[in-house]
């Protein structure tokens, strides 16, 4: 249980249940391939049964931690730094985003988008789950959508969100890792009859690497 004064501080996201941070190469999406410092936020309440980062879920395993400690820490590595879950979004991300860029930072983020946007971002990786939709706000500001395929049905799923997202968002779908033997040759075939997509693959995971 956080004492009335932590609490109050989460509440204005002066801390954040932090996760893990990490230096890593960019593995997915538009930037894959780019170094870039990650932060990962706990809590989430999506439920993804494929998750791999189920351990972000609860909260309450992750000490709530000084933005400016986060931050500091942010700073020594990469120019880029890309604020993942968890869903970050629970939280407001406005005072720890503005510090990252008075640190002259590029501030990325990854989120299913369930919560409305906070924060200042230079770019917005929108991967829309079933169990709890997008709010309009990051739909309207979404740079990048990115569709998870764990089976043919997430298809029709994948257009009704890129109906819904902004005409500038760039189009990835994915295959969900337990299942990229499988889905792999459907996404390359589905992107060959319909190009406005792109595939987009999990690198770090053929690399090794976090």
């Amino acid at each position: 249980m956080l004492s009335k004064e932590i609490q109050l501080e989460v509440n204005k996201g002066a801390m954040l249940p932090l996760m893990e941070e990490f230096y890593t190469i960019q593995g997915e999406g538009f930037h894959t391939g780019t170094a870039a410092y990650f932060i990962r936020i706990g809590g989430c309440d999506v439920g993804c049964h494929w998750c791999d980062v189920k351990e972000s879920w609860n909260a309450e395993l992750h000490p709530p931690t000084s933005v400016d400690l986060i931050v500091e820490n942010a700073s020594t590595y990469a120019d880029t730094v890309v604020i993942t879950g968890g869903e970050p979004l629970t939280w407001d991300m406005s005072l720890l985003t503005q510090r990252l860029k008075d640190k002259k930072l590029k501030v990325h983020i990854e989120t299913s988008g369930a919560y409305p946007l906070s924060g200042t971002w230079d770019w917005i990786c929108l991967s829309p789950k079933k169990n709890k939709l997008p709010t309009q706000t990051v739909y309207d500001n979404a740079h990048e959508l990115k569709v998870i395929i764990y089976n043919k049905h997430d298809f029709i799923f994948a257009e009704e969100q890129a109906e819904l997202v902004n005409d500038n968002a760039i189009l990835f779908l994915q295959p969900e890792w337990s299942k990229k033997e499988e889905m792999t040759p459907l996404i390359v075939d589905y992107v060959m009859n319909n190009p406005k997509w792109r595939v987009s693959l999990q690198t770090h995971k053929y690399l090794n690497i976090p």
